[in-house]
């Protein structure tokens, strides 16, 4: 019986399928298993390739690491500078060159790429006017702290004393309209210098309107409180002319238009502009969509300026008075 056992034949599954001659797969035995030297099997190195596996995971991990952690790095200065013009946009004109002076540092290529682009996304044009405005107000205060920082910054009373010195002569006498034409041109040069220069502060506006309320009191200095008005009313000029609003779209407002030649020109030019534009006049508006207009600017002069400031008081005095010229041609 063991005999049977030993000589019985190889299990079904052990057996080829295939005849002798053409046997593909050798009969299998657990010697076969257990040596590798007679199947001549070749085992890899996996030591090496787990290394270089390894390395360039590493690698790429670093690398991705240095990619986010720059991403990041990028990301935070964009919200420090965001919130640095936040800040500057929100500020009034004392404030401004304050916080100017305080981030000198901090107006690099990156600051003005920021800026230029948060004014290419405003949706409105108020929007994009503000901050075209605080660009040119932080470039102006930059350049007089850079080219200014030797020299000693002048008192709102030296300013004005620059202001009005083409019109008063040598002995400082006070003529008024002054002898020479040119006087006029050279003041009007000097306002707009001084105010890119951002030199027409509150200070020099408190300066002003407390030596105007002087003259108005002593009431013996004509000519002084004449230049005195004529200093306001070229720096309202100046500041309600940066703004236009002419334009809507391929329209034009013809109000807009005509309030903003008013504002440019001369006080003495005020009232042949208003014949040549108004209906009763040459012109074809009419004085109710002028008074429209006017009222427009006044709000948006409000609030674009602190409140209870010089500035605010002034540019809306100075509108008022194209508004009450306006009335009184329109009688």
């Amino acid at each position: 019986m063991a005999t049977a056992i030993l000589s019985s034949p190889s299990p079904p599954l052990l057996r080829s399928n295939f005849p002798s001659s053409t046997s593909l797969v050798p009969p299998l035995s657990f010697h076969s298993f257990s040596s590798s030297r007679r199947w001549h099997i070749r085992i890899r190195n996996i030591n090496t390739f787990h290394l270089t596996s390894l390395t360039e995971t590493n690698r790429r991990r670093n690398l991705v690491f240095a990619v986010n952690q720059g991403t990041e790095e990028a990301f935070k200065k964009t919200v420090e500078i965001d919130r640095l013009i936040d800040i500057l946009k929100d500020a009034s004109d004392q404030e401004l060159q304050k916080l100017v002076v305080e981030n000198i540092l901090a107006y690099n290529e990156g600051f003005w790429i920021r800026l230029a682009a948060r004014t290419d996304t405003c949706i409105s044009d108020d929007d994009k006017k503000d901050y075209e405005e605080l660009a040119s107000s932080i470039m102006s205060i930059v350049d007089r702290v850079v080219h200014k920082t030797n020299e000693k910054i002048e008192s709102a009373t030296d300013v004005l004393k620059g202001i009005l010195k083409p019109v008063v002569d040598e002995v400082e006498e006070i003529c008024w309209p002054p002898r020479d034409p040119n006087a006029l041109i050279l003041m009007e040069k000097e306002v707009t210098q001084r105010e890119q220069e951002g030199q027409l502060d509150e200070g020099f506006l408190s300066e002003v309107s407390a030596q105007l309320r002087q003259a108005k009191e002593d009431r013996d200095k004509p000519g002084l409180e004449a230049m005195l008005q004529k200093v306001l009313q070229l720096y309202a000029s100046r500041v309600l002319s940066k703004r236009s609003y002419a334009m809507k779209g391929n329209e034009v407002l013809k109000a807009e238009m005509c309030l903003e030649e008013i504002i440019k020109a001369p006080e003495s030019e005020w009232n042949k502009l208003l014949i040549n534009n108004l209906t009763p006049g040459k012109g074809e508006v009419s004085p109710d969509e002028l008074y429209a207009a006017i009222k427009k600017r006044i709000e948006r002069t409000l609030i674009r300026t602190e409140g209870g400031s010089y500035q605010q008081r002034i540019l809306v005095e100075f509108l008022k008075g194209i508004q009450s010229r306006a009335e009184e041609m329109a009688r």
